[in-house]
């Protein structure tokens, strides 16, 4: 006959068992994957590229919800407050998870360092330090050559993007003092790069790559560590003289903090395996993206680290978006 104690106990590892039942199915519903920005985007090209082969391997649907606002804050409040269950992931961005901590430090309504599990990078995509074709400007020595003179502008598509950063740690590095001039978005900042209105900017590969290939950008440098496999002739602004200068445009994964570990890990097996799959990496590199998957643990460092250097830029250049 059971007594009082084991029925208690037995009622203390019910929900325990539960979860771990909950575990072993995982998963046995749709999962959606919240992106922070609109259709069309780099974050949700990314998602819809890899979504159906992650629906493959892990058995279920995923599907792919935007929710723009704020440099992906909007997004990311949503997924921090979200039950973590893995049922709730966010295809996360540089801009949300590392530059905008520094940026919206009274508004950013979640906390990067705790309200988030790590599953995976999954791609880098580097920025392009692009001139129009017909400039004079034929690589970055000479860039930096005339940013020394004070009389080179440099557009982005935005105050605090990724584009408008890499300009200003570009002109930390190097000592040099450019005339920043912001755009309401990628598709504004390309006409203007386009028409010779700045004379540069440090583009998204997205609509950067477009415009090389067809001959009317001219490609000095990519900003990534390594040479984009989508530009391999082009060197990165570190091998053409700019040493330190990385400034990777990357998207990963996260899910809702005291998400369990067994369906993180669950996740990242089956990222890693579709980020290794021939056909999935062949469509996105062609989208100008470079697959990086990583294990948990070293996303959460890798991010740790961004949100550090990123925060180092915007105290340097007193960049402020709180009012």
């Amino acid at each position: 006959m059971l007594n009082r104690r084991d029925i208690l106990s037995g009622l203390a590892l019910a929900p325990l068992a539960s979860l771990s039942l909950a575990q072993d199915t995982y998963p046995d519903r749709p999962i959606k994957m919240v992106v922070g920005f609109t259709p069309g985007g780099g974050a949700d090209v990314i998602a819809r590229v890899i979504g159906p082969y992650l629906s493959k391997e892990l058995g279920q649907a995923i599907v792919v919800e935007n929710k723009p606002g704020v440099g992906g804050n909007v997004a990311a409040q949503y997924v921090a407050a979200a039950k973590p269950d893995g049922y709730t992931v966010m295809m996360g961005t540089i801009a949300a998870l590392a530059i905008n901590p520094a940026l919206y430090k009274e508004r950013l309504g979640f906390d990067p360092d705790k309200d988030f599990a790590a599953i995976t990078n999954a791609v880098d995509s580097s920025n392009v330090l692009v001139v129009p074709a017909q400039s004079k400007l034929m690589d970055v020595k000479q860039v930096i050559e005339v940013a020394k003179t004070g009389s080179l502008s440099y557009g982005s598509s935005g105050i605090g993007t990724a584009g408008h950063l890499a300009g200003e740690m570009f002109a930390l590095l190097t000592g040099t003092k450019m005339l920043h001039v912001p755009y309401k978005s990628g598709g504004s900042l390309m006409t203007a790069i386009l028409s010779g209105e700045v004379d540069m900017s440090f583009s998204s590969g997205v609509t950067a790559i477009p415009q090389i290939q067809g001959g009317k950008l001219r490609a000095l440098g990519v900003t990534t560590m390594k040479r984009s496999a989508t530009l391999p002739s082009v060197p990165t602004i570190a091998e053409a003289g700019v040493k330190g200068f990385v400034s990777n445009n990357w998207y990963g994964l996260v899910a809702p903090a005291a998400t369990p570990k067994a369906v993180i890990d669950r996740l990242n097996a089956a990222c890693v395996k579709v980020l290794s799959d021939p056909e999935v990496v062949s469509k996105l590199i062609a989208q100008a993206f470079d697959p990086s998957p990583m294990k948990p643990q070293e996303f959460e460092t890798f991010m740790r680290n961004e949100r550090s250097k990123w925060a180092r830029v915007v105290k340097d250049v007193a960049i402020k978006l709180d009012t």
